[in-house]
């Protein structure tokens, strides 16, 4: 991995990836939050070394260098999600690149399934906190210390300070967001009415199928993470539907304009 890791950033830095402030992993149907980038790079998933090939419908795989004001940021268009085969070093793999090319602000976007009864489809959740039920861990096996510790703290997993600042900033755009938390299952199924019905007991206010590894591997390399779930359908007790990809994407391409919004003041101030 460390090997596979270094090439892959030689490369990237050979075509002008340099000082990134920020690294973005854009979700399902907010790809088109690029629009916000001055775009100087673009390079397919397929172009890069030892990177996976996102197979999802929505993902369009490729990583992306420009700036937004007067920052440097590194955007992925398209993720790579356990359930489509990947391993979890595979996973996350994008992650830890990014931090060697210099990234230290994470920030993560998804679609998700909301079980808070308050929330509506199409509304926006600042993640506070996750539970983790994957089946596999990211940090399963033995430990790198040239990546970080083997016990990683966990307790502050999103950044308050981050946090806040965006709960500012939708204040001032007058934007209405939930705060809330979220739990990973693997998918790729949508839950079913008694799963949705767990989640909520479990504590969760939403759910989807990616995101929290990606954040347990930027905090094992000392990142500060932030998260951001659309809410594009809904898993409450006696409103569970049915529920398509091509309907969750429908809902996140309506929601990407003020989540893009939301994203570019954030990094800009």
């Amino acid at each position: 991995m460390w090997n596979e890791v270094q090439e892959t950033v030689k490369y990237l830095q050979d075509k002008g990836f340099d000082k990134p402030d920020y690294g973005i992993i854009l979700g399902t149907g907010l790809g088109n939050l690029v629009e916000k980038i001055e775009i100087e790079i673009a390079i397919p998933y397929a172009e890069i070394p030892n990177f996976p090939i996102s197979t999802v419908t929505g993902h369009s795989g490729e990583l992306i260098f420009g700036k937004i004001g007067s920052k440097n940021v590194i955007a992925m268009r398209g993720r790579f999600h356990y359930y489509e085969g990947w391993k979890m070093d595979q996973v996350v793999f994008p992650v830890r690149v990014m931090k060697y090319l210099g990234v230290n602000n994470l920030i993560v976007s998804n679609a998700s399934g909301g079980v808070n009864p308050s929330y509506k489809v199409g509304e926006i959740m600042i993640i506070s906190d996750h539970i983790n039920m994957m089946p596999d861990h990211p940090l399963h096996g033995k430990n790198d210390e040239r990546f970080g510790p083997r016990f990683v703290d966990m307790h502050e997993a999103y950044s308050k300070k981050m946090i806040a600042k965006m709960e500012n900033i939708a204040n001032e755009l007058n934007i209405s967001v939930h705060k809330g938390i979220y739990l990973a299952l693997q998918g790729p199924t949508f839950e079913t009415p008694a799963e949705y019905k767990m989640v909520k007991i479990l504590g969760a206010d939403a759910v989807g199928m990616s995101t929290v590894p990606e954040v347990i591997i930027g905090k094992h390399m000392g990142m500060e993470c932030f998260g951001i779930s659309v809410i594009t359908d809904l898993g409450v007790e006696g409103k569970v539907e049915a529920v398509s990809h091509e309907e969750v994407q429908l809902v996140a391409k309506k929601s990407e304009k003020v989540v893009g919004k939301l994203v570019e003041e954030f990094i800009k101030q």
